[in-house]
This record gives C-alpha cells, structure tokens and sequence, in this order.
C-alpha cells in the first residue's frame, strides 16, 4: 500500500513532539487516555440532541493493555470512532484538534467539558513506540479502518474488520537502547501508576488486566496466579462533591491518598468557584513542618488538573512564597495551556485563580487564630517564621496581608499574642510597641534594658527568630504606634525625678564619660549614664536603625557584610560600681583604665557577644582578684 505523506510542516512539528515539547515520556498515556475519554464524551452531546441515541455511562469504558513477550501497548475506547475521512484530517494532519472543532460546536452541559484542544498529544505516542497502529469504527460510519506510521516518513490507511464503535491505538514498544528503558511502559504496577498520577479522575473507567495471587479453592497454603479486570481510576474526584457529602475522614483520606504529608492537616479549604473564573479546590493547612521545608530542596506548589486530567504536580504560580505550606490541588476548565499541555501560560485567569486561592487561606488562619486559638499556635509554632519572611520579602508588599496573622511571646502575658492584643491592651499613655531581641524568652527576661520599660507596665514583645527585627521594621508601624527596641538610644518615656537626677550626674561626670569613651574609641561611639538601668551596673543601646541583633544576623551570613551596630556603653550612675569609677577617674587612671574594659566586655557578654580577647579579659579579672 502506497505510503501517504504528511504535510512539510506536520513533519518539521512531529520530530519536535518526539523530541523537545514534552519534558516526560509517560505523558503520551495521559494524552491518549484524554483522546479516549474525549471520545467518549462525544457520544455523549450527540446523545444529548440524538432522540435514537440513548447514553447508558456505565457502558463505556477505556481499557489498557499491556503485552511484554510482542511489546505492544494498546489503549481501547468504547467512544464515538472515526471515520476514514477523521483518520485522514485529525491524524494525517498534526496540530489539526478533532476535539477543539467538535468543542466550538458544541458548548460544555452538564459538567462535561472535552479536554483535547490542540491534536498534538497523540504524536506524543512516538517517544515511546516505534510503530503507532490506529483501528477504529465510527458511530456513523461505515466499516472500520486502520491507520499506521512509524513516524515522519509518513502514514497509511486501509479498510479493516471491527464489530464494535470506537478505536484502538496500539502501540509498538521501543526496544530498550543503552540510556533509555522503554520496559517501564509494559509493566502493569508502573501503567496503574501513571494513570493514576495523571488520569485518576477521567470520568470513565480505565481498565486494566491486574495480576495477583489467590488462596486455590480446597487449599490453606497452596496460591495460584490470577489476572482480574479491574478499574484503576477513582473517576469521580473528591472536589466535584459536595460539601455536605463529606465528611472530616474523607478530606483527611484524601490527603493521605495525595502523599501531602505524612501528618493530619489541621484545617482543609473546599473551594468551588463560579464566576469569572471557574474552578474548584481542596486546600490544606499541615500540623506539622516538612522535614526540609527551609531548605533549597523544598518545592513549593498545588497540583493543577484541567478537567480532572493532572498537568503540573507542583504550579508555584497558584499560591504566594508565604503560603507555601499550603499543600492541596486546584481544577479548572478556565485555564489557558501550551501546546504541550505541562505548563501554563501566564494569564488572567491563573492569576485571578492564585488571587482567590490566597484570599481563602487568609480568611481560613484569621478564623483559626479566632476561634481555635490552640490549633493557631501549632500552626504558628510551625510556619510563623514563614509569615514573617513574607512580611520583610519584596520591600513589604505584603505586610498589609500578613501583619494580623504574626504573634510575639509577651512579657506580660507569658504567651503569644498578636500585635492587635499588644495595641489594644496599652495603656493610654504608652506611645510605643516595645521590643527585646535575643536568643530566647529566658535570656530576654534577664536583659538590663528591660528594667525601665517593665518598671513603667508597659508590655515587651519578646523576638528571638533572626527575621523578628527585619519584619517589624518592614511593618513600621502598626495602628499608627511605631515599634521601639528596649535598646533603643531614645526609648520615648518621660523623664522622672530619678533621670532628672541622672541627667545632673552625667553632667557632673561629663569628663569621666569622655575618658571612658575615647579608650573605647573604635568600640563603642559613646559612654553616657543611663536612664534605663535600675539593678545592673552596664548595658548596651544602640543608635542608629541596626540594632545588636541584627549584627549578629547579618554577619553570620555567608557573604558577612561586616555590619557594626552604632553602640553606645551605658552606665548605671546609681550602682555601687559607678562610685568605683569615679574614685579611679580621680586618683588611679590605670585602674580606670581596667575598670573600663571589664564593663566594655561584661556589655558584651551580656548580649551574647564574642570577647575580642578572652584571655586579656580573664587576665583582667585576675587583676581585680589580687
């Protein structure tokens, strides 16, 4: 038989479907199993306005099967067939849609929507056979026909013999080459597996022969081997439920059945939308945190099915880097696709989707943190560091979104709270949120700054994550109250009697301080009496924006910028030690000299800081001793 052509521009598209438009070889059963179940969704609409046509669903099927010792692949529909004609326009001509025509044709009723629109996948085929035979008998047509191609070189068509409508494709195997296997496509568990990665919700049975062993009858230890018909795809997806049809259990089961985690989710979202963009969703909040979710490794994103057919298992597009504990999928018939059907492009509605989706998980941690505070505070304990990052990412864009949703351990209250408790509980006169940074709540309790804010009542957020300091300065202020750190040179409170008294002393001792701080030249830009401490006799503060904290963050990153914090050494002018200095400032300038260093690297210590030189500082305690 005379071997037909196809045209100069199908053949140029066909070696790059074989070679570069699909990334993944096991696409080619996804598409022809969307083919199969498009077939059958015709007779569908024809039975709609077809009187003589009556559509009994359990009676069409998609049956795969596998046969290792020929290496042959075949996928069998019970859809609507074609005609010589339809082999000769859908197969001969690449990128030529039978779907997308009979789709213009006939509008989408009863949920039921074709999935094929641009007539390449089924080239897809020929990444993984050699030879491609195509045996099918059209509802309304007459006789049955095959059409066969070993690829570019062309393709033939004949009459053939089939009782019943519909097509077979059947597909020879590629033998195996020395970099590639082609066996995985004729084993049975590993077919089950990638149509239920891809197909699981095509509305259709898909069949397959799967082997096992059985008890034989009569026998308590003797198995036999048996191949039992079954169907290996769920069909109908959980999210085209109803709401009032599930229960806790079967969203639960679905997450397990889905491998998003290997925890209980804490909350699930059940989304169907119906609007400008239509679409459903089943997201979920974990209890717990991945293994490697801070880590370079973790891959963010839903899965995206189109009319239940999976194209991407991770579409980072559909939820924002600060919600990217979110696991779950998302199912649109709005969406557009590439020619290849595994990514999207970028348009309106994926982001009105991604827009939606992200409104949803806010809404659903805002009603969490109000009405199931515990549950909150597992998931913050777990992912609140990601809020916070989302916070102080893209130069604050997204704080509005996020700052209701970050707590702080309170000095107070001995719990998380949010900043709207923080603010709500002010007293009137408080004109800042106050702030304390360190390594944990214990050593923050300890910290010398803290004395005069605590000794005013006022509420002290406690920030030992290395993002707290970065976020809230992003934030800036929250309810018009801007955010204050304990170490600040200006904490905002109104001197009393006592600083008055401070404020006389550090005149009186102006010189003192000035000795002090030209021996701690290129420490500290300054040593002033302080007005924050009560019981301890030295503290850091910090002017400038860089805090302590910060520096410490900054230069423990690879590329250590070398940032120094603008500290200033206080004193306590009411402590015993001040009267030491000042009786060495008068008569022993070596032993103020000494006195100053051991505060200098006591303030150190205190925030957690190295010592420059740890042996001259136990040399100088040792000089204290003698």
């Amino acid at each position: 038989m005379k071997k037909k052509q196809f045209q100069a521009e199908s053949k140029r598209l066909l070696d790059m479907m074989i070679n570069s438009i699909y990334t993944q070889k096991e696409i080619f059963l996804r598409e022809l199993i969307s083919n199969s179940s498009d077939a059958i969704d015709k007779i569908y609409y024809k039975a709609l306005t077809d009187d003589n046509l009556v559509f009994d669903k359990d009676s069409y099927f998609i049956k795969v099967t596998a046969d290792k010792e020929n290496r042959t692949l075949v996928i069998r529909d019970t859809g609507i067939g074609m005609t010589k004609e339809d082999l000769e326009s859908h197969l001969g001509i690449i990128a030529k849609s039978g779907s997308l025509a009979f789709k213009k044709e006939n509008e989408a009723k009863d949920g039921h929507n074709i999935i094929g629109q641009f007539g390449v996948g089924f080239y897809s085929a020929f990444m993984v056979a050699d030879v491609i035979t195509v045996i099918s008998k059209a509802l309304d047509g007459e006789g049955a026909y095959k059409w066969e191609s070993t690829g570019a070189d062309g393709y033939t068509i004949e009459p053939y013999e089939k009782d019943a409508v519909g097509t077979e494709i059947i597909l020879k195997i590629k033998e195996n080459t020395e970099d590639e296997s082609f066996d995985e496509f004729l084993d049975e568990y590993r077919l089950k597996a990638i149509i239920k990665k891809y197909s699981d919700f095509i509305r259709y049975p898909i069949k397959m022969d799967i082997s096992g062993k059985r008890l034989k009858e009569d026998s308590d230890n003797e198995f036999e081997d048996y191949k039992e018909e079954q169907a290996v795809n769920s069909m109908v997806p959980i999210w085209r439920k109803n709401k009032s049809e599930l229960t806790p259990e079967d969203y639960e089961k679905f997450y397990n059945e889905k491998h998003y985690g290997y925890d209980k989710p804490l909350k699930h979202i059940h989304v169907s939308a119906d609007g400008a963009v239509v679409y459903q969703a089943i997201l979920y909040i974990p209890e717990s945190i991945p293994f490697d979710y801070y880590s370079k490794e973790y891959e963010k994103g839903l899965e995206l099915y189109a009319n239940g057919v999976l194209i991407m298992n991770k579409c980072a597009d559909l939820i924002p880097d600060y919600f990217s504990f979110v696991k779950g999928m998302v199912d649109s018939e709005s969406l557009s696709l590439n020619i290849s059907r595994e990514m999207l492009q970028h348009d309106r509605q994926l982001k009105l989707i991604a827009k939606n989706i992200t409104s949803k998980i806010k809404s659903q941690l805002q009603s969490l943190l109000k009405d199931e505070r515990e549950k909150y505070e597992q998931f913050y304990k777990s992912f609140g560091r990601q809020l916070k990052f989302g916070i102080y990412s893209d130069y604050g864009t997204h704080k509005d979104v996020l700052q209701d949703l970050v707590m702080f351990y309170s000095s107070k209250e001995k719990k998380l709270v949010t900043l709207d408790e923080y603010v709500t509980n002010m007293p009137e006169d408080q004109k800042y949120i106050y702030y304390a940074s360190g390594e944990s709540n214990e050593r923050i309790e300890k910290l010398p700054q803290t004395e005069l804010v605590s000794e005013k009542g006022y509420e002290i957020l406690y920030f030992t994550d290395d993002i707290d300091e970065f976020a809230i300065k992003t934030i800036m202020k929250y309810k018009d109250k801007e955010f204050k750190s304990v170490s600040s040179g200006d904490l905002g409170i109104e001197a009393d009697e006592a600083q008055d008294n401070t404020d006389s002393d550090k005149n009186n001792n102006q010189e003192l301080f000035e000795h002090m701080t030209s021996l701690l030249s290129d420490k500290v830009t300054k040593v002033r009496a302080s007005k924050r401490l009560r019981s301890h006799p030295v503290c850091f503060s910090t002017d400038g924006d860089v805090t302590i904290e910060m520096e410490k963050i900054l230069n423990a990153m690879p590329n250590n910028p070398n940032v120094k914090a603008d500290k200033v050494l206080e004193i306590n002018v009411h402590h015993a030690v001040f009267e030491s200095l000042k009786d060495a400032f008068e008569k022993d300038k070596d032993k103020l000299n000494l006195y100053t260093a051991l505060l200098y690297n006591q303030a150190l210590l205190i925030e957690g800081l190295p010592l420059q030189d740890p042996v001259e500082f136990t040399n100088d305690i040792c000089k204290i001793m003698v």
